[in-house]
């Protein structure tokens, strides 16, 4: 028994998930698309998050396996090229975060020290080479990587714990603090689609599925894990959102959108509070590659085991799966490639869509289950609307993000449809 995860651990695996670098990277980007609606639009990714964490509560405890939502969407629709298709895409969306992580640390690590003058320059290095690192720290030691989670999780929530108190505090009196009226929300669509936008801020609660098979006392850990961990979240991000609106005029936040979070902190601390931040920030989203390069690696791996991928994926290197070095190969190609707008759009198209399919296995399977069927499909309508309403805003001022979103999409099918046809002839 004492190898089983207790609630309190499995809990830390959702926030931990979930507090990666995501809020370091996209809470600027949150500002510029909702303003002052920012909590809201927060709140709104949140819910969503929730409502979906349900179908993801009931399948955990049914279908208990290492393998999480690539075993929940084989369970729904057999192994076919729509689930093939569906569980790669899951795979290229944690390439996905890994490279909205390391943009987030390029962003943030100049601000402590510049290598060159350039600052362009600067953000490849820094993103660059994290991933790099990482990538050897993986294939050095899985427990080195275990431990470094477990650290990074205390000294974040911490770290931001304290900005929100402090912060609190700095609002008293704060001129900008009239920034959060409703005069200056955008509209609701708006701050609908903002929230769609940075909904990967949320996606890490999903994590808790591959746990699922060790928590102790599952049936009644396993929910526990889920709402307690989401409902934090949503809480922490919504406060996070209020304390920097209400700090920081516009303009500035505008300027800083990259590294918002450390520009935030000056007023109430200065240089030092800067510092702090943007040190958490670093914590944070290093230890977020550590895990999410761990976590793609063995999803691909699943993948390959479930015939949905060659079994050359089953390889390894130097020890490790050979997909942890395509993971990060990956990584550095789009983190190169991308502006964070599109990295984050991409991300968020990816996991909304998974999530609308796990909440619709969830209502295909709920008489097994147990579930109730309206929530699941409520889940999965709000899925479908927010993927839309996503596409749309997006279309109109990012329109790099659709194609790639699009593109990573047509792209998973293709190669599963080709895989599964090359399989069916090898069969005759």
């Amino acid at each position: 028994m004492s190898n089983k995860i207790e609630l309190r651990e499995a809990i830390s695996i959702g926030i931990g998930g979930m507090v990666g670098g995501g809020i370091f990277a996209v809470l600027g980007l949150a500002v510029s698309l909702a303003k002052g609606g920012t909590p809201l639009a927060f709140l709104f990714a949140g819910i969503l998050a929730l409502i979906t964490s349900y179908s993801y509560v009931q399948l955990s405890k049914l279908y208990s396996d290492r393998g999480g939502t690539v075993k929940f969407i084989n369970q729904g629709f057999g192994k076919t090229v729509f689930s093939g298709a569906i569980n790669n895409l899951l795979w290229i969306s944690y390439i996905i975060m890994l490279s909205l992580y390391a943009s987030a640390f390029g962003s943030y690590a100049p601000n402590l020290f510049q290598i060159t003058s350039d600052k362009t320059l600067n953000f490849h290095i820094y993103a660059n080479a994290i991933i790099i690192l990482a990538t050897a720290i993986n294939y050095y030691s899985i427990k080195v990587v275990g431990k470094i989670e477990s650290y990074a999780v205390i000294i974040k929530l911490v770290i931001l714990i304290g900005f929100i108190l402090v912060g609190a505090y700095g609002l008293i009196g704060n001129e900008n603090i009239g920034q959060l009226s409703i005069e200056n929300w955008e509209g609701p669509v708006m701050l609908f689609a903002g929230g769609m936008v940075i909904f990967v801020a949320y996606e890490g609660f999903e994590l808790i599925a591959n746990a699922a098979p060790d928590i102790k006392d599952p049936e009644k850990n396993i929910p526990k894990a889920y709402y307690y961990s989401v409902i934090f979240v949503i809480v922490l991000y919504i406060v996070i959102a209020l304390v920097t609106v209400g700090s920081l005029p516009f303009q500035k936040i505008a300027e800083a959108e990259d590294y918002v979070m450390a520009e935030a902190a000056k007023p109430m601390l200065g240089q030092a509070g800067f510092t702090i931040i943007t040190i958490a920030a670093l914590i944070s989203t290093f230890s977020a590659i550590n895990a999410s390069l761990y976590g793609g690696s063995r999803v691909n791996f699943e993948i390959a085991q479930d015939d949905e991928l060659p079994h050359h994926f089953l390889a390894k290197l130097w020890n490790q799966p050979i997909g942890l070095l395509i993971t990060s190969i990956a990584t550095l190609i789009l983190v190169n490639l991308l502006d964070l707008e599109s990295i984050s759009t991409a991300g968020s198209v990816g996991f909304i869509l998974i999530f609308g399919i796990v909440n619709f296995v969830g209502f295909k399977l709920s008489k097994e289950t147990g579930a109730n069927q309206a929530i699941a499909l409520t889940g999965f309508i709000l899925c479908m609307i927010a993927l839309v309403v996503l596409i749309h805003q997006q279309s109109q001022s990012n329109l790099t993000g659709v194609i790639v979103s699009f593109s990573i999409i047509g792209f998973c099918f293709l190669m599963e449809w080709i895989f599964k046809e090359t399989e069916k002839k090898k069969g005759k």
